[in-house]
């Protein structure tokens, strides 16, 4: 608390060297709390006092400090997204959608970009705090459990997205990946196709190993083994590297599900030109995410929609709904990824996804 008090005592100080409010009061001729009640949302006041408000202002450069009032409501509208993998084109697109609805929604985005290691992700969460976020959306599978819990301790809202933590406060999103990797089976039995595999990456993320599970299972119920290779991270690279050793056995698999499009598209190259295989004559392939580049000729690649929309829409609205000091109910939700059907499997017959 002291903290704090110290912390809107310094921006109030700051701000002696800048424009206030009392002085747009003083040129509109108005009362300080009128300029207060013009510059806040959905408060009370005539049109008159607010275009003379407004024009005050603007004559003297006057802006509000969002941060101090903030503070002085115990809410800063930070709202932070841990990131890892920023440069992959599902991760960017869900950044860009989360970040314009946050701004519409009038919150500010603290991107805190994450390599690969629990020290990184855990070291960007504890600086969050540092910061005095309302909330944190995570987009990563890696931090620690403890670590989310830090954050719900510290006053914190959290988001997880396609994380598996099993603590009370957080709102958790996660995709149906058990069933999207049913669908997978039965498009490839349809397809003619007995000899499975499952390409993943050693990350071991709880969505990436979902799938691989799910896709193992279901394969079991018919009778069917999975041959499973993980290697390395869930990059274009990977694929490449995994088709490698799919291929190079005498029984070469006729089927693989890769846990998203990136080693789809590598696994792919790799079939094609070092192995000379067809797809989907040779080997049929499904991926997941439906990015930009999974509708390009070269891949035509049937892959799994990622609902951006549905998770963006979602976050922001439990962030929205569960402002103040209130503990947020505990909730988690399950989105549908649709089947998109192009030319990596053969036939035109379309599974029901």
């Amino acid at each position: 608390m002291i903290e704090g008090r110290a912390l809107i005592g310094g921006i109030r100080q700051l701000n002696k060297s800048f424009v206030s409010a009392d002085d747009v009061a003083k040129r509109a001729g108005v009362s300080r709390s009128a300029v207060s009640r013009t510059f806040t949302p959905g408060a009370s006041v005539s049109d008159e006092t607010r275009q003379r408000v407004m024009a005050a202002a603007q004559a003297l450069g006057y802006h509000v400090n969002q941060l101090a009032r903030g503070l002085m409501r115990s809410e800063s509208g930070i709202v932070c997204l841990v990131v890892s993998e920023m440069d992959t084109p599902y991760r960017a697109r869900l950044v860009r959608a989360l970040t314009h609805e946050l701004q519409r929604a009038g919150k500010i985005s603290m991107l805190i970009n994450t390599d690969r290691s629990d020290g990184s992700v855990d070291a960007a969460l504890r600086q969050t705090l540092h910061y005095r976020a309302d909330a944190s959306i995570l987009l990563s599978g890696l931090p620690d459990k403890a670590i989310t819990k830090l954050c719900l301790d510290s006053g914190q809202r959290i988001v997880l997205i396609n994380r598996d933590d099993e603590i009370d406060g957080p709102f958790r999103i996660n995709l149906d990946d058990g069933h999207a990797a049913r669908v997978t089976v039965s498009a490839f039995l349809r397809a003619g196709c007995r000899h499975l595999a499952l390409a993943n990456s050693a990350v071991g993320t709880p969505s990436l190993m979902a799938r691989e599970r799910g896709f193992v299972a279901a394969a079991a119920e018919f009778g069917l083994d999975v041959t499973v290779v993980r290697h390395g991270n869930t990059v274009y690279e990977s694929g490449r590297k995994i088709a490698q050793t799919l291929f190079a056995e005498p029984k070469q698999p006729d089927a693989v599900f890769c846990v998203n499009d990136l080693m789809a598209f590598g696994l792919m190259d790799g079939a094609r030109h070092d192995f000379g295989l067809r797809i989907p004559e040779d080997v049929c392939v499904v991926g997941f995410d439906d990015i930009e580049q999974a509708a390009w000729a070269s891949y035509a690649l049937t892959t799994f929609s990622q609902p951006v929309d549905e998770i963006v829409k979602n976050s922001i609205a439990w962030l929205a709904n569960h402002g103040g000091e209130s503990q947020p109910e505990v909730r988690s939700i399950n989105l549908h990824a649709p089947m998109i059907w192009r030319k990596s499997i053969r036939g035109m017959q379309r599974p029901i996804s």
